[in-house]
């Protein structure tokens, strides 16, 4: 029962994805042409989208994080880490780069790989070998864990 809850809450985020025109890359590389502003075709009526998703989180986690346990889960997997490392600012510039080069992100190009789109298939595919990539990196083990013979630390 709970994968067919599941399921409809994300055919309805793919409907929603798909009636805002967040799965439509020019309508988004419209949105984050800010610079063409006076003559440009930027289109502000994405960041209304966004308000709206924001706004929807934001009383959605204050209802749902006062609850004992989720419904489809044992506990809730909240970040407890605070700091900004190097992971923190690299990933979301990666991340905004792709976006802004593609118009696409995870969500909506799924959901746009529905309509045959050549582009989100490549997308798709990159983001893939993204998260590939990403894992292996991450098993890397890390530079700070060597220490080599001329580090003063060693003395």
């Amino acid at each position: 029962m709970a994968i067919l809850i599941q399921f409809a809450i994300g055919l309805v985020f793919g409907i929603g994805l798909i009636v805002s025109g967040m799965s439509n890359p020019a309508k988004v590389l419209n949105f984050l042409d800010v610079g063409g502003i006076p003559a440009g075709t930027w289109d502000a009526s994405l960041a209304f989208v966004m308000a709206g998703a924001v706004a929807v989180t934001f009383i959605g986690f204050s209802r749902v994080l006062k609850l004992a346990r989720p419904f489809f889960a044992d506990r809730f997997y909240v970040p407890a880490r605070k700091d900004i490392d190097l992971r923190i600012v690299v990933g979301p510039a990666i991340f905004g780069i792709g976006w802004g080069l593609a118009g696409f992100c995870p969500g909506p190009a799924l959901t746009a790989l529905g309509f045959g789109s050549a582009s989100a298939f490549i997308f798709v595919a990159a983001m893939c070998a993204g998260m590939v990539l990403a894992r292996f990196i991450g098993q890397l083990p890390s530079s700070a864990h060597f220490v080599t013979p001329a580090d003063p630390l060693e003395t």
